[in-house]
């Protein structure tokens, strides 16, 4: 189903079509439809790392951990810290070596002569908290990311309950750790489920580190962390391939699901989407240029 046009000079030269659960408001496409849900799976993930035992050394690096982080230097030196109190260094970690994913932060660190590295890639921070779960529980480290790992078996069984479904199939995602199939019906359901969970619960401390560092979640100036700044309450996380989820306690929650895997669709089909719940959304236009200035936009058509 279509749901955002990309027009230039007032026509429009380009559609994507697209799922868009609303748990709390009408959605559109199959929702029930099982997808990967990429890194918009990380706050779960980090639930089940704290029933299994994970001890923060402060609740921001529940944040980091749920993060896809621009790799700015706040993001890196939280990801050696987290390692550190497990007793580890970078070198344990398994995600590839990669270049920051944010656009300043990956400029300055050339400009200083970097080049990648396993800390760098924006799920390091997962990666740690994977890496210091399995310290407390002394499982295998060099195996961490083999599906038949303890740890994975034990972030299956969350993403399963906290979605409300079986996982539908099994992957690998781009940083190497395997991703559960779910619905975008049950990814909103596990994001309203964190937002609304009793304070103290693994639930609620994830959602509430998230709304307390949402620079953590991202990075300066991205996405996500814009609209947890700037919608107090609300928690949002993006993921790879043109997804992204939502969710507000006593609103509802939104997953989407962009079918060409484009980003440049999320943000307008997003933000489209809370409005169907009642909320009042800042202006975040995706704009399409032509001579370097904007002649159109990317926009919903919900």
């Amino acid at each position: 189903m279509i749901v955002a046009e990309v027009v230039r000079s007032g026509f429009v030269e380009s559609v994507h079509h697209g799922v868009v659960a609303v748990h709390g408001g009408t959605s559109i496409g199959d929702v029930e439809k099982p997808f990967f849900p990429r890194s918009s799976s990380k706050p779960l993930q980090t639930v089940g790392l704290l029933n299994a035992g994970l001890t923060p050394r402060e609740e921001a690096d529940l944040a980091l951990i749920s993060a896809s982080h621009d790799g700015e230097p706040f993001h890196v030196e939280r990801v050696r810290a987290i390692l550190a109190a497990a007793g580890l260094g970078p070198e344990a970690l398994r995600c590839p070596a990669d270049l920051p994913l944010g656009v300043v932060a990956q400029r300055d660190w050339l400009r200083g002569g970097g080049g990648p590295e396993r800390i760098l890639m924006n799920c390091s921070g997962k990666h740690a908290g994977f890496l210091a779960t399995c310290v407390v529980n002394g499982w295998p480290l060099e195996s961490y990311l083999e599906v038949g790992h303890p740890l994975q078996t034990m972030l299956a069984g969350t993403v399963s309950r906290l979605s409300g479904e079986p996982i539908a199939a099994l992957g690998v995602d781009g940083c190497g750790a395997p991703i559960f199939a779910i619905s975008p019906l049950g990814l909103a359901r596990a994001f309203l489920t964190l937002v609304e969970a009793a304070p103290g619960t693994p639930e609620r401390r994830v959602a509430d580190a998230m709304r307390a560092d949402p620079e953590l979640v991202a990075g300066t100036g991205s996405e996500d962390t814009v609209l947890m700044t700037r919608m107090p309450g609300l928690i949002v996380k993006r993921g790879a391939d043109g997804v992204s989820a939502a969710a507000m306690a006593g609103v509802g929650a939104v997953a989407l699901k962009i079918s060409d895997g484009s980003t440049r669709a999320r943000v307008p089909v997003l933000l489209a989407a809370l409005r169907r719940l009642g909320l009042d959304v800042p202006d975040l236009p995706e704009w399409v240029l032509g001579g370097g200035v904007p002649v159109g936009e990317v926009r919903a058509v919900l």
